[in-house]
């Protein structure tokens, strides 16, 4: 059977200048911050499958909206297709669980000046979220 790219979601929640993020506990982001997520089961769709792995990953529940953008992660043995899912009325408190080593509200001055290792395209994401906040 041919190996095909998997479908997967990222759960951006960002508010009052800080973004939800974890902490990645395996490959192919091990160790790396990045937006919760993962992939999307059959039957489940984008918003589904991002409210589910954001309550996974960090016990927070919030209202997936918004598709605002995709990206490719291609790295040795694995093929993402990444769909970042706007999530909006967070509640609760970030609590590590699934496959994050941490979660935590961090400000976006410093993911934008590179304090932590970071997943790709992670600073220009939250801001691209903002702006799109700000326009509803």
């Amino acid at each position: 059977m041919a190996k095909r790219p998997e479908v997967a979601v990222l759960a951006i929640t960002v508010q009052d200048g800080q973004a939800l993020l974890v902490q990645r506990k395996n490959p192919p982001d091990a160790g790396l911050w990045g937006f919760p997520g993962g992939r999307v089961e059959f039957g489940e769709t984008l918003q589904d499958a991002a409210t589910r792995e954001l309550l996974e990953e960090t016990g927070i529940a919030a209202e997936a909206g918004t598709v605002i953008g995709h990206l490719e992660n291609i790295k040795e043995g694995f093929h993402y297709l990444l769909f970042g899912v706007l999530c909006t009325k967070p509640t609760g408190r970030p609590v590590a669980n699934d496959d994050a080593l941490q979660a935590e509200w961090v400000d976006i001055e410093e993911i934008e000046s590179g304090q932590r290792p970071l997943s790709e395209h992670v600073a220009s994401t939250c801001r691209a979220a903002e702006k799109l906040m700000a326009q509803t």
